[in-house]
């Protein structure tokens, strides 16, 4: 099979980029290195089914020729991180909603329309807790307020992008699935961007401060990225999944980001200190953070029978031994 994945050297990128060289696929992988970094797939470099080519998609000549050769299309380029996204709202906009029109364009004179993944976030369900729901339903209502807060930009861009994903299912018959990720952690992911587990784990390694953003009783459902790139598979291959929306996390049990700062301390066997930082301290601006976020899987179990392998704490294990055998560098303050 022949794979293309945009945002290929990014953290989920670069892990579906390994998943697929590992089964057999021919992998051609795109990214402008604007957030991912070279390093998450240069052990990949030299294989000879895995291309690589440094580009924008907004502009990449090459782009509509990649599509044209792909089985599957994994749309995976994004301005992520709450930092990033606070630091350039424009682009955010810009990149998220463009660089998939521009590749569905594509995708759509590809005769043997191929299997589309549209990576979407749970970041769309907005304030949803504020309103009585306990968990994140696909079915369900989204609650975006529009305010002084640039984050919703973010989320406004994967709603386009959903948007635009629908209409070629629905206009076109194009095989495309939807996929909302929440709180996706694990290897090369880095928390310069705000991302909270690496953060954390850097932070009481190093025996700087652990920097909780608010009161950290904000609470998160994690789950393993290794655990993810199968799961993607797994509903890519099922057709019943096309013209989908698929929740896809873990809906065990909840950890606040207090008790995962204290969590992370005690496994590093840590002297930093727990430290509470207010949300306008941290981001330099207004912000409005979700108090809880937790996903309904019931459809993605329905349409994978996934099986989960990696729990938060052997998660956190495993990112902790590969921290600390390797040269940390501090977390910058803010």
């Amino acid at each position: 099979m022949n794979v293309f994945i945009t945002g290929a050297a990014g953290f989920i990128g670069s892990h579906l980029v390994e998943y697929h060289l590992n089964k057999g696929d021919s992998v051609h992988g795109v990214d402008n290195l604007s957030t991912g970094v070279m390093e998450n797939i240069a052990s990949f470099t030299e294989n000879p089914d895995f291309r690589f080519d440094r580009a924008d998609i907004l502009s990449w000549p090459g782009l509509e020729a990649a599509v044209s050769r792909a089985d599957r299309i994994y749309n995976m380029a994004a301005v992520v991180g709450v930092f990033k996204v606070l630091q350039d709202p424009v682009n955010v906009i810009k990149t998220n909603i463009s660089g998939c029109e521009r590749l569905l364009r594509f995708a759509l004179k590809n005769p043997s329309n191929p299997q589309v993944v549209l990576a979407s976030s749970s970041e769309v369900y907005g304030s949803l807790d504020q309103h009585g729901f306990d968990s994140c339903c696909e079915d369900g209502p989204v609650v975006i307020r529009l305010d002084e807060s640039l984050r919703w930009n973010y989320v406004i861009s994967k709603m386009a992008d959903e948007a635009l994903g629908m209409s070629y299912v629905h206009q076109f018959k194009r095989n495309i699935i939807i996929i909302r990720l929440f709180n996706i952690i694990g290897p090369r992911q880095t928390g310069i961007y705000g991302m909270v587990v690496p953060r954390f784990i850097s932070q009481a390694l190093c025996g700087e401060p652990i920097s909780v953003y608010g009161d950290g009783s904000q609470t998160r459902c994690f789950c393993d990225v290794r655990d993810v790139v199968v799961a993607m598979d797994l509903l890519v291959s099922n057709p019943a999944s096309s013209g989908e929306i698929v929740n896809l996390g873990r809906n065990g049990s909840s950890v606040s980001i207090k008790e995962l700062a204290g969590r992370i301390k005690e496994k590093c066997a840590s002297t930093s200190p727990i430290v509470y930082v207010p949300y306008e301290k941290a981001y330099g601006t207004c912000f409005r953070d979700i108090q809880h976020r937790k996903p309904a899987i019931q459809k993605l179990i329905k349409l994978t029978d996934m099986k989960f392998k990696w729990s938060l704490d052997a998660t956190l294990d495993d990112l902790i031994r590969r921290g600390a055998s390797s040269t940390f560098q501090p977390f910058p303050k803010r």
